[in-house]
């Protein structure tokens, strides 16, 4: 038996693409939610607003006419790609967007893949068709190739195609028109999205997400497999051979738009949470009855291909800004994360003020770094390092896949800062007459510091992605940062007498009156060595006057040194000191005779 009257659908797609915007309109036409007076209602994240991005999996239910429509909304950075992994197991069918302009990009790939994999029944939205640039012709058969490639099955290169624009809100089968609502969304899902199957079986509800509540506890956030759960049952939770003690349901809510409703019971097919647990149960875990305790295959997620050791802040300024200064406090919030995040590993390491975390990439670091500097934590972070396996006796590293689209006046330095990076040249397009696609193979190692280069090349018009494709042989060495550091030699307050001697010695990070401390990084050396520099100089004071010496002075701008790109940046040698209000770059070693020494 079937539960006709439901569909649980996820909406996927490369970042940036309209995956959010879409879910906003369909609240609203459905007549769900009313999102006229703001957008983006899904991204309820600070984060997420900010960087207008999905970091977090979320879901929502929608009611259109008869019928409950769940939807889950997930990330398109592929560095996020532990959220898609979980969360496509609520559902039978996806919606994938791909933007008619920029068409098929890596985070399309691999978020297809995911799905693909589970045997999900697609939906194709060629999405943001009211672009001057859109072409949709090319778009369409990019999407077709992309499929042949991935599916395993002839039933999943058999897809319908919508034409539309979440922004204008409006969905199509004809791609010439340019109006409408987005009912025939609606349409296409109750049609080829199937129903979720009714299994008589005991009680399995698999959790693909937390939650906590002040007044109920953990909560349990997941999809309804078989049976059926009630208020004031009796319930275990499985996973692998691990039974917990039997707990009572206390709460169970289905989600309607933005809302989560109290329900009495829930059955197979539900998206729902659920409450009654004394500790977190795991993501992953199987809520079964005590008497029939089976735990549901849940799915793998890939390995992190990138780690950093974060630690306790030790710097002078140390205990300034936070609230969260020690070891303890910084374990206890690593192992919170671990909680929800599936993608992340955690590891002690052989001092108790170190621990070594390894994640997806350096936006899946940074995130966390930046949330935890949010929450009034005090760190401090090593650069990025890639992480290695050995394979059959050979050293193996992690590939990315590089798309690039740039001007084509500016070609010819990106090929030639990949090449230096060991990048290979997979394809390469010609969109316009201004315009290139460049696909290139590149080591992850050489990638960090590449971003920032990048937009330095192409004077900001280049466009950037990046996804994990694969582990290969080690490719070689490669030149780290050609430039050395500014580190200050004194303990004092900046000053611009001092800076402005300092400015033709290379570009500052810092302006007059910031503290500083001996060992704190205050600029690039314009060489590539290390110089001691004191920055908190100040001019002495004489009763004559001479000419030219009491001008004005004129500082260049500091350059600014955001976290992401602070890890770009730094070198082995050099620390990140991440506090609520500031973010400082140092030497691991702050003495200068103590570096010289090591």
């Amino acid at each position: 038996m079937k539960r006709s009257n439901i569909r649980n659908i996820a909406i996927i797609a490369h970042v940036d693409h309209g995956k959010t915007t879409l879910v906003d309109q369909l609240l609203t036409q459905s007549g769900t939610l009313d999102t006229s007076s703001s957008d983006r209602v899904m991204d309820s994240n600070d984060l997420e607003r900010e960087r207008g991005i999905t970091i977090l999996a979320k879901n929502t239910g929608i009611t259109y006419k008869d019928y409950t429509i769940n939807i889950v909304d997930t990330p398109g950075h592929t560095d996020f790609g532990g959220e898609v992994e979980r969360t496509l197991q609520m559902v039978e069918g996806f919606l994938l967007l791909v933007d008619a302009a920029e068409g098929v990009l890596p985070g399309t790939r691999f978020v297809l893949q995911k799905a693909l994999e589970l045997g999900l029944q697609p939906i194709v939205l060629i999405n943001k068709i009211d672009r001057k640039d859109a072409d949709i012709a090319r778009t369409e058969e990019a999407v077709h190739e992309l499929f042949f490639d991935l599916a395993s099955s002839d039933d999943q290169v058999n897809f319908p195609i919508l034409y539309g624009s979440g922004r204008l809100g409006f969905a199509n089968t004809d791609p010439s028109k340019m109006e409408g609502t987005m009912d025939p969304i609606f349409q296409a899902i109750l049609t080829h999205v199937p129903a979720p199957e009714m299994h008589a079986s005991p009680l399995q509800m698999l959790t693909t997400n937390i939650d906590y509540s002040d007044f109920l506890g953990p909560i349990a956030i997941g999809r309804m497999f078989s049976g059926t759960i009630r208020v004031g049952q009796q319930i275990v939770c499985c996973k692998d051979a691990v039974v917990s003690a039997p707990t009572k349901v206390t709460k169970i809510f289905k989600f309607i738009g933005l809302n989560r409703v109290e329900a009495e019971s829930a059955e197979s097919g539900d998206i729902i949470a659920v409450t009654g647990f004394d500790d977190f149960p795991a993501i992953g875990t199987t809520l079964c009855t005590p008497d029939n305790p089976k735990p549901r295959p849940y799915i793998t997620v890939d390995e992190p291909t990138l780690s950093m050791y974060f630690m306790v802040n030790d710097s002078p300024f140390n205990g300034q800004d936070g609230q969260f200064l020690t070891s303890r406090q910084l374990k206890t919030r690593l192992e919170k994360e671990l909680k929800t995040n599936v993608a992340l590993r955690v590891e002690p390491t052989d001092s108790p003020d170190a621990f070594k975390v390894s994640g997806r990439g350096q936006l899946h670091l940074g995130v966390l770094v930046e949330t935890m500097r949010r929450e009034g934590f005090e760190l401090q972070v090593s650069a990025p390092q890639v992480i290695f396996k050995k394979i059959d006796g050979e050293q193996y590293e992690p590939i990315e896949l590089v798309v690039i689209d740039v001007p084509s006046e500016y070609q010819g330095a990106v090929m030639e800062n990949l090449g230096r990076r060991k990048g290979h040249m997979k394809n390469m397009v010609t969109f316009s007459d201004d315009r290139m696609r460049l696909e290139y193979e590149v080591p992850s190692r050489t990638l960090i510091g590449f971003r920032s280069q990048f937009l330095t090349d192409t004077r900001g018009t280049g466009l950037l992605n990046v996804s994990f494709l694969n582990y290969q042989p080690y490719k070689g060495d490669v030149p780290a940062r050609t430039k050395g550091s500014l580190v200050s030699m004194e303990n004092g307050t900046a000053t611009a007498y001092a800076l402005d001697a300092l400015q033709p010695r290379g570009v500052l990070f810092i302006e007059p009156t910031d503290k500083i401390y001996e060992g704190m990084i205050v600029g690039e050396h314009s060489r590539d060595n290390d110089l001691t520099v004191n920055p908190c100089k100040e001019k002495k004071l004489t009763n004559m006057r001479a000419s030219g010496t009491d001008d004005a002075v004129k500082l260049a701008p500091p350059r600014p040194m955001k976290l992401e790109r602070c890890m770009e940046w730094i070198r082995p040698d050099e620390l990140i000191e991440v506090t609520p209000l500031h973010i400082r770059l140092r030497k691991r070693v702050l003495r200068e005779s103590m570096r010289k020494k090591s």
